[in-house]
């Protein structure tokens, strides 16, 4: 499979004919029909579903659209890394992150970064600990920001200074915003909204020291500023982390925190054995000076 016929197909996927792609690719009508019949029949299925007004993908085709915006994004990546690699120190580094005010200390050294490399650009993708992980896996981000342990046999890790406090998102009418703590026993029988990690994780019960059957969810949520938007609504009062939302301005929300706080570890991680480009492996460089700064504390 070549990374030329990958370009081809995903420029048909965007403009749903191939009419349409070959005029974008410059190529002839017939040529493109014929490198998408070649690569059908060397993956061994069909990627289209052909009508007379556009093209649509099977469940094949969808699958192979995200991998190859996958393999080709690395592609471009390298390219970038290698052209730049002898002039001055350049380029992007991307990190995924976990919704949390903890976030600040890679912002600080990415700050830091920039002040002495303009050139350097860098990337965050927002996402819960299981997208997170899924795209370091894929070589899809350089660096995470997560909560909790990361797999030591996979990851290597610098613990972040910050502590995460954990607590409820409510109206600031809701009788608990005039609470300076909530005990998690009180939220069993209120109709909450909680994060989707939280269903797919042991988290409810480090948190909440619960199972989900023992909860009124009313929603779910993937990242909190829609989440917060069902609070406004008053479909309940959002499970989350202080910080996410700013409850200082305008919006009439208040963030109360539980009166029992987990133990939970914020850490920035990295695949083990992963090449980094220059502009990575300085900001990783950063990071692990702030670290220790942070664990000696005030000289």
């Amino acid at each position: 499979m070549e990374l030329r016929v990958l370009q081809y197909f995903l420029a048909v996927t965007r403009e749903e004919s191939i009419l349409g792609a070959a005029k974008s690719l410059h190529l002839s009508q017939p040529t493109l029909s014929r490198q998408l019949h070649e690569l059908e029949e060397e993956l061994g299925k069909p990627l289209f579903i052909r009508s007379n007004r556009k093209i649509a993908l099977t469940e094949e085709g969808m699958m192979l659209r995200k991998r190859a915006e996958e393999i080709l994004e690395l592609v471009h990546r390298a390219e970038d890394e290698i052209a730049l690699s002898d002039e001055h120190l350049a380029g992007d580094v991307t990190i995924g992150a976990a919704e949390a005010e903890g976030v600040r200390f890679l912002a600080h050294a990415a700050e830091r970064m920039r002040d002495e490399y303009p050139l350097v650009r860098f990337h965050v993708i927002s996402g819960d600990s299981a997208a997170v992980l899924e795209d370091l896996d894929r070589g899809l981000v350089d660096f995470g920001f997560v909560l909790g342990e990361a797999d030591a046999s996979k990851y290597e890790s610098i613990a972040a200074p910050y502590r995460p406090t954990f607590g409820v998102l409510v109206r600031s009418d809701d009788p608990l915003a005039a609470r300076t703590s909530v005990a998690p026993e009180e939220l069993y029988d209120l109709p909450v909204i909680i994060s989707r990690q939280m269903l797919r994780t042991d988290d409810l019960r480090r948190i909440l020291h619960c199972g989900a059957e023992r909860l009124n969810i009313a929603a779910t949520y993937n990242l909190l500023h829609n989440g917060a938007m069902l609070v406004e609504e008053g479909m309940g009062c959002a499970v989350c982390l202080e910080g996410v939302v700013d409850t200082s301005g305008a919006r009439p929300l208040r963030f109360v925190p539980l009166s029992e706080q987990p133990e939970l570890r914020a850490a920035v991680i990295w695949k083990k054995y992963r090449v980094f480009s220059r502009a990575a492996e300085r900001f990783l460089l950063e990071l692990k000076n702030r670290a220790a700064s942070a664990a000696a504390g005030p000289a």
